[in-house]
């Protein structure tokens, strides 16, 4: 399994960051290349999120959790 993990910040609270799993290889076409390229899943993540900047993201092979930032 490939996860994209997104470091998202609040706009109107830019100390408020957060991880979050943006998607993973079981629910969508992500291969470890795609991800390292900048995944088109994670632009239309943010498109619907347009209240979060996006301060960061990684790709994490396997069942690893997230952890907060």
């Amino acid at each position: 399994m490939i996860k994209i993990i997104a470091v998202l910040c609040n706009l109107f609270s830019p100390a408020n960051c957060r991880e979050q799993t943006v998607t993973t290889s079981d629910f969508a076409d992500v291969s470890m290349q795609s991800c390292l390229m900048g995944a088109p899943q994670l632009a239309e993540w943010m498109n619907l999120h347009p209240a979060e900047r996006l301060a960061g993201s990684r790709c994490v092979v396997g069942e690893q959790d997230s952890r907060g930032a």
